[in-house]
């Protein structure tokens, strides 16, 4: 039986009989949520479980040629080498090297949120304060995010922009922003997460049609 099988036994309340049935009952109980990083590449077949969430692209130096390497975003689809939103990529790089290359905190904060047992070993962002044509990404511990409710951000209602110099984010917030670190950016990601999905999901059914 494969692991999808497994599962779907498991949430069905299946285990008594699939463990009486098919294997011993040491055998029947499911992996620990830890235990299916070290899982890892060793099935095909990760429909239905953890690995399924889990970043496939593997690179010990993902800054490197950043954009040529990883140039869409995974979750949305959306090119992060694109003029509107290069200046608000963002990059989780894990332990295991594994990476999320994403087009905006939005979708960072999906990664961090369905891979908890994968550990960050660097989350960088774009400096949306940089002259430079393609900003360059910056570690999310030196920069300044704006929390500006009055200014449309990627695929979110309120921006959460960051910048590397506080001079450049304070002038950011004189309509109506607000400065704050990566971790208070982060809870607003999530709190603004239902709206924005709403908004997305109301944006593509009006192309669609």
């Amino acid at each position: 039986m494969k692991r999808r099988d497994i599962l779907t036994a498991l949430a069905t309340g299946g285990l008594v009989a699939y463990g009486s049935a098919a294997h011993p009952a040491s055998d029947s109980a499911p992996p620990k949520p830890w235990e299916w990083i070290e899982r890892r590449g060793l099935d095909e077949d990760v429909a239905g479980t953890p690995l399924q969430f889990m970043p496939s692209l593997r690179d010990a130096s993902p800054l490197e040629d950043e954009l040529q390497k990883f140039p869409l975003c995974p979750y949305c689809g959306m090119s992060r080498g694109h003029e509107k939103w290069r200046r608000t990529r963002h990059l989780v790089h894990y332990l295991d090297d594994s990476v999320d290359p994403t087009c905006s905190i939005r979708c960072a904060a999906l990664s961090l949120g369905l891979n908890l047992d994968l550990v960050p070993k660097a989350i960088h962002a774009a400096d949306a304060g940089s002259d430079q044509e393609i900003p360059p990404l910056v570690e999310v511990e030196q920069l300044h995010y704006v929390i500006d409710p009055s200014r449309p951000g990627t695929m979110t209602r309120r921006s959460k922009w960051a910048y590397a110099e506080l001079a450049k984010a304070h002038e950011a917030t004189r309509n109506a922003g607000e400065l704050a670190d990566f971790d208070r950016a982060l809870r607003a990601a999530y709190a603004d997460m239902a709206e924005d999905t709403i908004m997305i999901r109301k944006r593509r059914a009006e192309k669609r049609r």
